[in-house]
């Protein structure tokens, strides 16, 4: 529950704290006054979209902060501490969440979750799970499918939501299978080409038989050959000057020469240099007999041998010009037969996901089955109860109905859920946005929550003018299904009239003031007299009547009965 919300340059209110706590609180104050502000407050802590419009005239930025009261241990513990904040306990198991909101006049706004700076979407999961918010807006969404389906569904509890969940399961499988199915049958055409084209590749590249870095040697010795006289002489010309035959010495016999003139002495700084004239010569040797094999390798060769090597190197720049690489069609040698049987199985394949997609349809069509056989049972329980409230709340002809029909496959199941209301004996049921009007509409939503709150609780309740366009008794009736509701939640309501807020625990009124330039709001908590003036105003619009007055006594009088 919310504890404690303060409110700086909102609208109109330039600043005010409200005491909430648990049970049932009404808001009361003049048209004007700032009691929409209040919700607007309420609205930014739950993560609703921030309006610089909302920031006080004159003021740089608008701010609330909340007080929650939550679980230690918890879902919603768990998030804040996901994002980074924290809780402080309280003992009993509870601890304090604060939470705030600011909006600059420029647009900008920040949001704080347990002392830690988070996103504004991070207070709108929080509010999932801690606030479900009535308005006139929420009553018009009351006349959509989708919310009166999500109504059954709260109420239907466990059993609906197991069967749900089941469908949702079988309805993600069957889909995923229908469609790879849908995909392979569509695509057999290209899939079959694909396959054609792959057997003419690898064939080419299996009779190419391509080596990893052929493309480079092929390259290099296509270079030599294409210059073998001018490689021929330069070989020669060095094999001859390390080890050539005629009278002028070579490299290796002027090097053998001079280790022999070094070895006839005895001298250990010579002997070193003749060991090293020693090496040296064996280098010499080496390179000749490479030299030597090199002009015998270039005298085997000829124009046939070039050729041949053009040829290899035209069938290989084939294959880089179709792959890009000769890398890439060696690897395609070694993967596209995998690929080519994957290709060849797809009427293997469609078989198979064909049975498969009709027992996943067969699954489907059981949990579906069970899914709208809980729905039913649950709406004729929910159209009883709601009945019951409604005769509570001064509609004592009207019956209303929860028809459970067959529509079309969703998420959701296979049901079309529509709340159909007859307000009058002998009317027939008509759906409940085209049957009831704004103030029937109210209590009908007022009675659903009621019901539904009963087996599904929800921590806190806000009913923005829930009252709206009913009086008399039927408000008196409202006022005790709020405080009913209070019993198991915390219930907050604007409300303008006397007979609501009669029944609330803890009476606010938001008081508009005016200096003569400037208007401001401030919210105070009424009691005694007081809140019996407060009531007056609401019913006569003169808190001095001492007609008011005493009728607002006898309504007073009504919660202490209740009580």
């Amino acid at each position: 529950m919310i504890e404690e919300m303060r409110l700086r340059d909102l609208g109109v209110i330039a600043e005010a704290t409200l005491p909430i706590g648990p049970g049932f609180t009404a808001i009361t104050g003049e048209t004007g006054a700032g009691k929409t502000m209040v919700v607007t407050g309420l609205g930014l802590l739950l993560g609703q979209r921030a309006d610089s419009g909302a920031v006080r005239a004159g003021a740089s930025q608008a701010t609330v902060d909340g007080v929650w009261i939550v679980p230690e241990d918890g879902a919603v513990v768990s998030r804040v501490r996901e994002a980074g904040g924290d809780v402080e306990p309280i003992g009993g198991g509870r601890a304090e969440l604060y939470v705030g909101r600011s909006i600059s006049s420029e647009g900008r706004g920040r949001a704080s979750v347990g002392g830690r700076a988070a996103p504004a979407g991070v207070l709108a999961d929080l509010a999932e799970q801690l606030v479900v918010v009535h308005g006139q807006s929420d009553q018009l969404r009351l006349r959509s499918a989708a919310a009166q389906r999500d109504a059954l569904d709260r109420f239907g509890g466990e059993a609906v939501h197991t069967a749900r969940d089941a469908y949702r399961r079988a309805y993600e499988h069957w889909r995923a299978v229908d469609r790879e199915l849908t995909q392979l049958t569509d695509d057999r055409d290209a899939r079959a080409r694909e396959a054609d084209d792959l057997r003419v590749q690898l064939a080419e590249i299996e009779q190419a038989a391509p080596v990893p870095g052929e493309d480079a040697d092929l390259a290099a010795r296509a270079e030599r050959l294409a210059n073998a006289e001018e490689l021929r002489l330069a070989a020669a010309s060095a094999h001859d000057g390390l080890s050539g035959d005629g009278d002028v010495p070579d490299a290796g016999a002027l090097l053998a020469e001079a280790r022999r003139a070094l070895e006839r002495v005895h001298d250990p700084v010579l002997e070193e240099l003749a060991g090293q004239l020693a090496d040296i010569g064996y280098r010499v040797a080496d390179i000749a007999a490479a030299l030597a094999g090199y002009l015998a390798d270039l005298d085997e060769s000829g124009p046939h041998e070039l050729a041949a090597v053009e040829e290899r190197r035209a069938v290989l720049a084939g294959l880089v010009r179709t792959h890009g690489s000769l890398d890439a069609a060696i690897e395609l040698l070694d993967t596209g037969s995998a690929r080519l049987g994957e290709l060849d199985d797809d009427g293997d394949r469609i078989e198979r996901l064909t049975a498969e997609r009709a027992a996943a349809a067969s699954v489907l069509d059981d949990a579906a089955t069970a899914l709208t056989a809980a729905r039913t049972e649950a709406a004729a329980r929910l159209g009883a109860a709601v009945t019951d409230e409604l005769r509570a709340l001064a509609m004592p002809d009207a019956r209303l109905e929860v028809a459970v029909t067959p529509g079309v496959d969703s998420t959701h199941g296979r049901d079309d859920v529509a709340i159909l209301l007859a307000p009058h004996p002998g009317a027939e049921p008509r759906a409940v946005s085209r049957g009831a009007s704004g103030g029937e509409l109210s209590r009908v939503m007022l009675a659903i929550e009621v019901v539904i709150a009963a087996v599904d609780p929800v921590p806190t309740f806000v009913f923005d003018e829930v009252d709206a366009g009913i009086g008399g008794a039927a408000a008196i009736e409202v006022g005790r299904r709020l405080a009913r509701l209070a019993q198991s939640s915390q219930v907050i309501a604007v409300t303008h009239l006397a007979q609501v807020a009669a029944f609330a625990a803890n009476h606010l009124t938001v008081v508009k003031a005016n200096d003569g330039s400037v208007t401001a709001s401030d919210v105070r908590r009424l009691d005694g007299a007081d809140r019996e003036a407060e009531m007056a105003r609401l019913l006569s619009g003169m808190p001095d009547s001492d007609a008011a007055l005493t009728h607002a006594r006898e309504l007073l009088s009504l919660r202490s009965e209740a009580d």
